[in-house]
């Protein structure tokens, strides 16, 4: 089969991208414990909180999800060559936020909570580079409660601990300009496309109308 298609043109080109130095993927998972009265707008100390169920959402802090605390020059020994790494030190921020569904449906969620955990991760991520994570996943769930004893827009748990979990791709990277050989793209042709036929609804002469 002869290919019909022009020949597209070629050309040199230079284009702007982000050039991955490390990349790794990891799991981490922590306990938190909030102790205290937790605010839930709208409760009342009369809230009956026998038999709720109690969750719980997390996501990425709006501001300074990631922070680099540190980042440190490391000499390592890797199949016979020695080579210089960092050691970063990092700082991840989240929001939590509780939920608290009664047995009647009703349901009471938490003002948000914010939660830092910190991590030493081992990279080539030299100073000038950037370090980004991408949460693959993020979840949480409520371990324990303890009971629940309702305040005025406030709920007291006397043993509460909520795990999360984390899947995390983390990569240093550097903007860089590159330059390569490349073709020009090509529209795709066009869909063929006809109006449908007109069509009547099916009748139901089984019932309707009576013949007389």
């Amino acid at each position: 089969m002869q290919d019909n298609m022009p020949s597209q043109a070629r050309e040199l080109i230079c284009i702007n991208v982000d050039k991955v130095y490390d990349w790794i993927v990891k799991e981490m998972s922590f306990d938190i414990s909030p102790t205290g009265a937790i605010t839930f707008p709208g409760l009342t100390p009369t809230t009956v909180l026998t038999g709720a169920t109690v969750t719980c959402r997390v996501t990425p802090a709006a501001t300074n999800p990631i922070v680099i605390l540190n980042r440190e020059n490391r000499q390592f020994s890797i199949d016979g060559s020695t080579v210089c790494l960092q050691h970063l030190n990092i700082q991840k921020n989240f929001i939590l936020t509780i939920v608290v569904t009664l047995p009647t449906g009703t349901v009471f969620t938490s003002s948000e909570i914010p939660v830092s955990r910190c991590e030493q991760v081992t990279l080539c991520a030299p100073k000038g580079t950037d370090v980004e994570i991408l949460y693959t996943d993020l979840d949480c769930f409520v371990c324990t409660t303890g009971t629940l004893t309702a305040g005025t827009g406030t709920i007291t748990f006397s043993a509460l601990t909520i795990t999360v979990a984390v899947c995390q791709s983390i990569q240093s990277t550097f903007p860089v300009t590159v330059e390569f050989l490349a073709n020009y793209c090509e529209p795709r042709a066009d869909l063929p496309f006809s109006c449908p036929t007109a069509v009547r609804p099916k009748q139901c002469s089984v019932i309707f109308p009576t013949m007389g």
